[in-house]
């Protein structure tokens, strides 16, 4: 099969939708598909860093496109960041003859609409990978008002999206619960969560004490927090807490990716002296192990208003290593989901946000264990979420024709399908 993946970030990006795009990329390849690949040649987090226009990676066609770079400090320069690449996509989409499948992801908002066109205007079927939900996004965010008209437009391009693909992949029974109030049908849908890194995640104690040594953090209980540090999901209730916690020689907080809040993590820790915050860049997958296996207390925040629009997947790495860990965020999300099947609930402290004193007190009682404990209550569950459980269900959701067929490589041996239920 011809398949066509639309995002902006593709290998050899960090950020978290190019490295599932590529595990994706790469099963299709190596099961005999010719995939092609059109993302920025940007880095997404880092605009500064630029990649090569054409690439050919592991047997995959990758065209990167140009786009103009203003920034993430203001709603209109992330607009027009956008609108540059949306724009410069679709010329390129219209000199791309016919693929049998297209796959279009969320970044930028709205790239599934060309996705959409573009089968529409030559042939073949969508398959729409919700990774996040705009206008939705927006308008839990303030960006945009839900009566304004820009809200309005947005919607319309998304339920054009919606109706236009084949099959719609969400993350999570919260987000199949918001596109089904949007009038889609239920069936048209599959939950597919964004599997862990397993191949490359695990407790690695060699790695741990290398990090740990490396950053002064050798002999500190270290509380992290690892990813993306989005707008929508506020770290002031942690921040606040390592503030009350300053006088703490022995308790660390280190805050490790990339995002436009990151800056604003470093400039609070400046403002504030607090001499008890580490902020890292983005770690590459190769040493993901180590400095996720540095923490004793790893952190996942939640923003209230964005349960079944956005899905932070750090959750799962972090099981893959077995770390205790505090969630801050809603009673009901994807995280309370996966951390409920924990049989061991110690691992697990939750707080709200503002429940500054909770914080507070999760961290003190957990710096007060021993010993760093690998969970197999954890590992258990976050086998569940594995790349071995969940990327197969991608890759055989793009096979399977419409008529119920699938595609049939000559390079593997046949095997009966699953149900996609």
């Amino acid at each position: 099969m011809r398949i066509l993946l639309l995002n902006q970030c593709f290998y050899p990006d960090v950020a978290a939708t190019a490295q599932h795009l590529a595990d994706l990329a790469v099963e299709l390849a190596a099961g005999g598909h010719e995939v092609t690949v059109i993302s920025s040649d940007r880095g997404y987090d880092n605009p500064e860093i630029r990649f090569p226009r054409r690439e050919t990676w592991r047997g995959i066609k990758i065209i990167r496109i140009p786009s103009v770079s203003l920034g993430k400090s203001s709603k209109l320069r992330r607009a027009l960041n956008f609108a540059t690449f949306l724009f410069v996509c679709a010329l390129r989409l219209l000199l791309l003859p016919r693929f049998d499948v297209v796959v279009a992801l969320t970044s930028p908002p709205l790239i599934s609409v060309l996705g959409a066109l573009f089968v529409s205007l030559k042939g073949g079927r969508l398959i729409f990978w919700v990774m996040d939900l705009n206008p939705d996004e927006a308008i839990a965010a303030g960006w945009l008002k839900e009566n304004s008209f820009a809200a309005g437009a947005m919607s319309r391009l998304l339920a054009y999206s919606l109706r236009h693909a084949e099959r719609i992949v969400v993350l999570d029974r919260f987000m199949k619960q918001r596109i089904v109030a949007k009038g889609i049908p239920e069936e048209k849908m599959v939950t597919i969560a964004p599997w862990s890194h397993n191949d490359a995640v695990r407790f690695d104690p060699v790695g741990r004490e290398k990090f740990r040594l490396e950053n002064n953090l050798s002999g500190k209980f270290v509380v992290m927090y690892s990813g993306n540090h989005s707008p929508c999901h506020s770290l002031d209730t942690l921040l606040v807490a390592a503030g009350k916690l300053a006088d703490r020689d022995d308790i660390a907080f280190c805050f490790v990716g990339g995002g436009s809040e990151y800056e604003k993590v470093k400039a609070y820790s400046r403002e504030n002296k607090l001499r008890n915050i580490l902020c890292l860049p983005y770690q590459p997958l190769s040493e993901l192990a180590s400095s996720l296996s540095s923490a004793d207390l790893h952190v996942v925040v939640m923003g209230d208003a964005f349960t079944g629009i956005v899905h932070p997947c750090k959750i799962y790495n972090i099981l893959e290593i077995g770390s205790p860990v505090l969630y801050v965020g809603p009673t009901t999300s994807h995280v309370v989901d996966a951390t409920a099947k924990l049989e061991d609930q110690d691992l697990i402290c939750s707080v709200r946000h503002g429940e500054i004193d909770k914080a507070f007190d999760c961290i003190v009682a957990a710096s007060q264990t021993a010993t760093r404990r690998l969970s197999p209550s954890a590992i258990k569950v976050a086998a569940t979420f594995s790349r071995e459980a969940l990327l197969p269900k991608m890759v055989e959701l793009i096979e399977c024709s419409p008529n119920g067929a699938f595609w049939s490589s000559p390079l593997v041996s046949d095997s009966k399908a699953q149900s996609l239920s």
